[in-house]
């Protein structure tokens, strides 16, 4: 158990130090997600002058909503573009039978990376958009170490249940063989369900009621609630972890049944 411990914990290091050999892309990531957010800003400051109190919140809580999106954006790949992306190709290519030869669980596996790149995105490009914001902008933000503690917990299993929904995309492609609607519904489902656009608070409450049970509420929703003191930890963690458990334990029965098929395929 100890050494399947540090495997994994192996590979997540391996997922954080790949990503921060991508310094380029990391400035242009911080730039631009820095952009972004004064644009959704400005944005929320002119729709929150019109509607006060939308979706529960003041001014200073949908600024600090905005922010916090531009810094989980690529944190929990909001849009698709994580583990799931290389694990598509693998499928694609047949390379994922090496995988399934690894001494090592398969979905554990790609958990591990993508941890790891998360951990870097969040440090590496969601850290200076949000502070930035902070310095420049009235922000909602908790004076208690205790309360961004909590928010930190929120956050880790809010990347959890973001590698379980691509995970279970990526695992698709055994089936479909094409990537190319799988991103698309990723992308789409992540940008307006996750609450990136506007938070699920403000939505109208025959869809609010919907959204704001998925999973990817999960994502962006809770996390931005817990910092704020919106909801309840217990009431945000059981969320969270509840789908988590669901959407992993899913992806292991979806998994067996790809597997099953790849024996079958390979003889």
């Amino acid at each position: 158990m100890v050494g399947s411990g540090r495997l994994y914990g192996t590979v997540a290091v391996g997922g954080f130090r790949r990503y921060a050999t991508y310094r380029a892309a990391t400035a242009a990531g911080v730039f631009t997600n820095t952009v972004f957010g004064v644009i959704l800003v400005y944005t929320y400051l002119a729709l929150w002058d019109e509607r006060p109190r939308l979706g529960g919140y003041d001014q200073a809580q949908a600024v600090t909503y905005a922010w916090l999106g531009q810094a989980l954006y690529a944190t929990l790949a909001i849009q698709g573009g994580g583990a799931e992306k290389e694990l598509m190709s693998r499928i694609r290519t047949g390379e994922i039978a090496v995988d399934l030869y690894r001494p090592a669980d398969l979905q554990l596996w790609w958990l591990a990376g993508d941890l790891g790149r998360s951990v870097f995105q969040l440090l590496g490009r969601g850290v200076i958009p949000f502070t930035f914001g902070a310095v420049f902008f009235t922000m909602a933000l908790p004076r208690s170490a205790a309360t961004w503690a909590a928010f930190v917990v929120a956050v880790a299993l809010a990347m959890v249940v973001s590698f379980a929904i691509r995970y279970l995309a990526a695992l698709a492609m055994f089936w479909l063989m094409d990537d190319r609607g799988i991103n698309q519904t990723v992308m789409i489902a992540g940008v307006f369900c996750s609450g990136m656009v506007l938070p699920l608070n403000a939505f109208p409450e025959e869809i609010g009621s919907v959204v704001r049970a998925l999973p990817w509420a999960a994502q962006l929703q809770v996390p931005a609630d817990v910092l704020m003191g919106e909801t309840s930890l217990w009431t945000a963690y059981a969320f969270q972890a509840g789908w988590a458990v669901a959407l992993l334990a899913l992806g292991r029965l979806l998994q067996a049944a790809a597997t099953r098929r790849v024996v079958v395929q390979g003889g």
